[in-house]
């Protein structure tokens, strides 16, 4: 595990900085935005146009990166979203936010397709799996790290934006120092949404609800906590058990999704989410109650992400799984932009608790459709099912189809071995 560390310890540096800035400006949009007056439906609205540019980058820096080559598009995608950070306490407007989130999300999805393009290139099929966890770590850890530092500052004044553009600036360096030109990243054209939902009608309806869930919790989750009065302290860790839940709670989910009928596993682990998030609708402003609520909700959205993955390859051909994963990337996206705008307005509406109540309400939906399906189809086989995706719901197309790629060299190793 060192030796493979060893070799890609700048990329995960990088990673990790980048996360940290981008962590930080997630949780600022809400904390600076409520200081400057600006309604739940007008946070939602900025939070929307970030999945909008991701969504788009995705697709869009392949083609940048064919005519121009990686190092450029990473240091201009890079440079563009140092800006954007920068400039966000400079124009406190709806408007402005909105169109510069859309250029952050745009550059930190380019960003993503260069980095894990890299990642790939830099892995064997033997030390895949390995350092796409190391990976997905060092994201997770950078997020929850950056809710510490948004405590060392105050919202009201720009330093905590001009740290987050510095993190994101230096994370470029170990990067761009250390990695050589790679092959020309192609990302497979997503499969139609027609012929995905005929394939796999409950991960196209689960990842596109998963979508909403997601953005609402790391959009809306610190306008949340700035509406029930908590304090910066408070937000920065109800937002930070959010991911830990997320991190702590994948590997069990992952290992017990190699067992069991994932479709049984779905349905409960959206159960609890549904039931977490009902907690925390009922809480009453508890402070432990909320953090429990937190933890478990956000605990179980990127294991239902990887599940709804690894379901859809169980019933397809390898050939048809990078096309599929690229799909229900977009399907997710879509969901990720919708996801804020509805809870957005059910915060306006009936106040901070329409955060839980959209929530627990999108979970559920989830839950009712996994029983519907578990009628129509019989289940597959665990012996027949590939190996479970570990992967985060903000990696770009490339990291999942290297992820699948994974999963279908485990699975056939594993039925070697049996055989």
């Amino acid at each position: 595990m060192f030796s493979v560390l060893g070799s890609i310890w700048a990329l995960l540096l990088g990673t990790l900085l980048i996360m940290l800035g981008n962590g930080m400006q997630f949780t600022l949009i809400g904390l600076r935005g409520d200081l400057e007056g600006f309604t739940a439906s007008a946070l939602a609205i900025i939070t929307s146009g970030y999945y909008v540019g991701f969504l788009l980058g995705a697709y869009q820096t392949p083609q940048l990166i064919r005519r121009v080559g990686h190092v450029r598009v990473f240091a201009a995608l890079g440079s563009f979203m140092s800006a954007g950070l920068i400039a966000l306490p400079l124009i406190p407007e709806t408007w402005a936010w909105t169109g510069l989130r859309l250029v952050i999300g745009f550059c930190m999805s380019g960003v993503y397709v260069s980095a894990e393009s890299w990642l790939n290139h830099a892995s064997t099929n033997t030390t895949r799996g390995k350092v796409l966890s190391a990976y997905m770590m060092a994201q997770t850890l950078g997020i929850i790290g950056a809710q510490w530092l948004l405590t060392l500052g105050d919202a009201q004044q720009a330093t905590l934006f001009i740290v987050a553009s510095i993190l994101v600036s230096l994370s470029f360096g170990p990067i761009l120092l250390s990695v050589a030109p790679t092959p020309v990243v192609t990302v497979t054209r997503p499969m139609s949404l027609k012929a995905l939902f005929r394939h796999a009608p409950l991960a196209t309806i689960g990842i596109f609800l998963l979508g909403g869930i997601y953005a609402t919790q790391s959009g809306m989750g610190a306008v949340f906590g700035v509406q029930i009065g908590l304090s910066t302290e408070q937000i920065a860790l109800f937002v930070a058990m959010i991911f830990a839940g997320a991190l702590l709670l994948q590997y069990p989910i992952g290992w017990l999704s190699d067992m069991m009928d994932r479709r049984k596993l779905i349905l409960g682990t959206a159960l609890l989410g549904a039931v977490a998030c009902a907690l925390g609708f009922l809480s009453g402003g508890s402070q432990a109650l909320l953090l429990l609520s937190a933890f478990l909700g956000g605990g179980v959205t990127t294991p239902l992400y990887s599940l709804f993955l690894a379901y859809t390859n169980d019933d397809l051909p390898p050939d048809d799984m990078p096309a599929a994963s690229g799909g229900l990337v977009f399907v997710f996206g879509i969901g990720a932009v919708g996801g804020p705008l509805i809870s957005g307005w059910a915060m306006q509406a009936i106040g901070p608790q329409g955060f839980w109540l959209f929530l627990s309400a999108t979970f559920a939906l989830i839950v009712l459709y996994a029983l519907f399906r578990m009628t129509q189809r019989p289940p597959i086989r665990v012996e027949n099912t590939e190996s479970y995706l570990n992967v985060l719901p903000s990696t770009s197309p490339v990291a999942v189809e290297a992820a699948t790629a994974w999963a279908v060299e485990q699975a056939e190793e594993d039925a070697s071995d049996k055989a």
